[in-house]
């Protein structure tokens, strides 16, 4: 009975929230009831990966409801499974979620497939263009490359760098000995060769001290994002853009070059790291926090926890450096995420408003204050942001020579191909660099072949 009773009192107590009963005089001089029915409080879902960014375009969004009344709510995945989890939304057309902060090569797949809202007419009339970073646009917002198509506002600037410990680079005994040894002084890497040389200089495992923390990870993206910097710096790349051949491109001589550039590289790094990339238990920050390593990769976004004192006993010795020139061009890969609507949403009016506040730069100083990385031109280059973190001079600059994987709909097939040739090869000796380059050149033909991108 007792049970009954507290069911019946939460159902009334639910139906009273959402009708309102207002006394109405009636003709006889009676009063009847008039039961409105209350319209629940407008509010937007977002979905995107479980990290500090997400924390704090959550804190940001406060400002927005105060000024819209439109609650917002950040829904975190973590990243095994935020790329399927939305997949598999999209594949049930679901409303759960109005919009969503995809990585760049999630564009094909919404664009394609039907499930991102087209924003080119509304960027153009809130003049995005002009406000935001060219190669911003080109690798969060544009579908097909080129096409000045956009499916996204970029969110969370982001590209690969590196990070290193100044108190090792500024050392007077390491500077000499590291001059009459190469020959130049010892200092920040301008080139890919001079890179290698600090590396080779530092590499010390007899004193548990690497020359640097360089990406291998198989299983996601990690060897992929830094093994196409070094083929677009060597004068080569993934393939071409517009017409797909990649043959002639990913397995020219000059890739080649690069692919045996980099198995020398990662030599120099501990084999105990292979797998050190992005999560906390295995981050590829991790070496540089138990000062075990002179330089690391990173990706900009992922550098605050090198700098909080609390996390890092080097954090004041930190300094940051964009990606190397290569003999031919300097490139390096691009992270971070755009914000897409989604087409299934019914409240794609409030999430245009959102975007048109998120654009201004009044938010857009905000969202760069609370810790995320603007794109927004006059955020970027502005004093006050490039002093306001020792990372943000390089990363600011990486965004003038930033590239972009794939970003077609099979994109996901691609990125398992070439994750796995590039690390058999960086594992055995059984195969050259052609080869295995002849060999992945070959299977993503066979896969823009299959998905039918070449007209007879």
């Amino acid at each position: 009975m007792k049970r009954f009773t507290l069911i019946s009192a939460m159902i009334l107590v639910a139906v009273a929230t959402a009708i309102l009963i207002i006394p109405s005089p009636t003709p006889h001089g009676g009063e009847a009831r008039v039961f409105i029915e209350q319209k629940p409080a407008p509010s937007l879902n977002i979905l995107w990966a479980e990290w500090k960014p997400a924390d704090y375009l959550q804190k940001l969004t406060r400002e927005f409801s105060k000024e819209t009344g439109i609650e917002v709510n950040i829904t975190q995945r973590s990243w095994s499974d935020w790329q399927q989890h939305f997949a598999n939304e999209m594949g049930h057309k679901s409303q759960r979620y109005d919009m969503v902060i995809g990585d760049s090569q999630w564009l094909g797949y919404g664009a394609e497939q039907g499930h991102y809202v087209n924003l080119t007419h509304w960027m153009k009339r809130h003049s995005v263009e002009e406000q935001f970073i060219s190669t911003a646009l080109k690798g969060y917002s544009e579908y097909p490359k080129g096409s000045k198509r956009y499916w996204a506002i970029p969110v969370e600037g982001d590209a690969m760098g590196f990070a290193y410990r100044k108190d090792l680079f500024n050392d007077p005994a390491e500077k000499a000995a590291f001059s009459a040894r190469y020959g130049y002084e010892l200092d920040v890497p301008k080139t890919w060769f001079q890179l290698r040389d600090i590396a080779e200089f530092f590499y010390r495992p007899a004193e548990d001290l690497w020359g640097l923390m360089a990406w291998q990870e198989p299983y996601y993206d990690g060897l992929t994002m830094a093994m196409q910097t070094l083929l677009w710096g060597w004068g080569a790349g993934l393939g071409d853009q517009e017409s797909y051949q990649v043959k002639g491109i990913l397995n020219s001589v000059e890739a080649a070059e690069a692919l045996l550039f980099y198995k020398q590289l990662v030599q120099l790094s501990n084999p105990d790291w292979r797998n050190y990339y992005l999560d906390t238990e295995a981050s590829s920050n991790k070496p540089m926090i138990e000062g075990k390593v002179a330089m690391t990769m990173v990706y900009f976004a992922i550098t605050p926890e090198l700098l909080d004192p609390a996390k890092n006993p080097y954090a004041n010795e930190m300094g940051f450096f964009s990606t190397p020139a290569g003999p031919a061009a300097r490139a390096t890969s691009l992270g971070g995420q755009g914000i897409s609507l989604i087409s299934y949403s019914k409240k794609k009016e409030y999430s245009l408003q959102f975007l048109e506040w998120f654009i201004s730069k009044k938010t857009q100083e905000k969202w760069s204050e609370l810790g995320g990385l603007s794109c927004h031109i006059e955020v970027l280059k502005s004093a006050r942001f490039l002093d306001a973190s020792p990372m943000h001079q390089a990363f600011s600059e990486s965004f003038e020579f930033v590239e972009d994987f794939w970003a077609v709909p099979e994109y996901a097939e691609l990125l398992k191909q070439s994750q796995q040739h590039w690390s058999f090869y960086l594992n055995h000796d059984s195969i050259s660099a052609k080869d295995t380059l002849d060999n992945l050149a070959q299977e993503w033909e066979q896969t823009f072949e299959q998905s039918g991108y070449y007209r007879e």
